[in-house]
């Protein structure tokens, strides 16, 4: 007979793990309060003469209100591009599962397998794609590659086939057409699977450093991670930079807290769901 693992000790290891995840955010939180002193000479995991408002006010005054205009970019590439995503990886899902036309499994494949690429993989290719277009460093160069998701689409084609194909008859039969249907019908049942690629694609694309890298040089279109990493490498000569990028690190993360916090249900929702019609 198996041992019942008692609940406590379910409930510490949880704990442990919660507080093992959370610890950079709790240090990112305090290092931002602090002055540039402050983070050098004082316990990492203690507030010492907190002055998180001072801090603020320097990042969005610093060379003339840039982080500003990185935080606009960033939510430029991150919301256009989930957005974007969201809308094809919806169609192709839809299409993969209730259309029949000749290489569809084929082509599903191919997309699979673009699951397993590497974006540090399709960073070159792309810099000559967008090069050769004329759009290396400029704002497409970031967006036009964030509007792919092969993850979005296989999840969108498992819901897809959840649609009844009955009810699609019967609008058809009715005189609605594929784009009606697909959008009060089919929408509507892929609900979940939509919410969860949008957050996903969202992370990726915030969090996206390499890709921004590549394709950009003028600062002005950087966006938060890229912004931050160019003055944590001019700290040595401005100390100040060490406290702003820090600080700034802080803001950036505060975003993503709101946008999981706000679809969790969904995206848990579109997760569980997911793996069990998979």
């Amino acid at each position: 007979m198996t041992a019942v693992r008692p609940r406590w000790l379910v409930t510490v290891l949880l704990l442990v793990l919660a507080g093992y995840f959370l610890l950079p955010l709790y240090w990112l939180a305090v290092a931002a309060t602090k002055d540039t002193g402050g983070l050098i000479g004082s316990a990492p995991l203690w507030f010492s003469e907190p002055r998180l408002a001072a801090n603020l006010g320097e990042l969005v005054t610093f060379g003339d209100g840039i982080f500003g205009r990185w935080t606009l970019n960033s939510l430029l590439y991150a919301g256009a591009g989930a957005l974007g995503a969201t809308l094809i990886s919806a169609c192709a899902g839809y299409a993969l599962a209730k259309c029949e036309f000749r290489g569809k499994e084929a082509l599903f494949n191919v997309i699979l397998a673009g699951v397993l690429l590497p974006m540090t993989a399709l960073g070159l290719p792309l810099f000559l794609l967008m090069s050769r277009l004329g759009l290396a460093d400029t704002y497409w160069a970031v967006l036009l590659p964030s509007l792919v998701s092969p993850f979005g689409v296989y999840l969108s084609r498992v819901y897809a086939a959840t649609v009844p194909d009955e009810v699609l008859e019967s609008a058809r039969s009715e005189g609605a057409g594929e784009w009606r249907i697909f959008f009060t019908i089919a929408a509507k049942i892929m609900a979940p699977a939509l919410v969860t690629i949008f957050l996903f694609q969202f992370v990726a694309i915030w969090n996206n450093y390499f890709l921004p890298l590549v394709m950009l040089a003028d600062p002005e279109l950087f966006p938060i991670t890229l912004g931050l990493t160019g003055w944590r490498g001019f700290a040595d000569r401005q100390p100040i930079l060490q406290t702003l990028t820090v600080t700034g690190a802080f803001v950036s993360v505060v975003p993503l807290i709101v946008l999981s916090a706000a679809l969790q249900r969904f995206w848990r929702a579109g997760l569980t769901e997911g793996a069990v019609r998979a």
